[in-house]
């Protein structure tokens, strides 16, 4: 799998954002399919960062009704990525394509 592929979005929520100033870590959606040691090492390459521990967590998709239709939202992954501190230079995450 490519980098890009893995690495789907980052995900920027109030809960997100706490975590990240108290505990310097950045949450994401990646893909189903990526284990722990992909996500890692995609972060490392993209971001530029040293990546200190992965935790994931599968999201099972939400049941909603609009009108007499009922549908269901897609299962994600998420991940939560704790980075080493870097003298100088921070591992922001911008928004943009490739």
């Amino acid at each position: 799998m490519d980098h890009y592929q893995i690495i789907k979005r980052p995900l920027i929520t109030e809960k997100g954002m706490r975590s990240n100033e108290e505990h310097n870590t950045v949450v994401f959606q990646v893909d189903r399919k990526a284990n722990k040691l992909l996500i890692k090492q995609a972060i490392e390459v993209l971001f530029q960062v040293k990546v200190l521990e992965v935790n994931t967590l599968n999201v099972r998709g939400k049941k909603k009704r609009v009108r007499m239709r009922e549908g269901k939202k897609p299962d994600c992954k998420k991940k939560k990525k704790k980075k080493k501190k870097t003298k100088g230079r921070r591992g922001e995450v911008k928004k943009g394509g490739k």
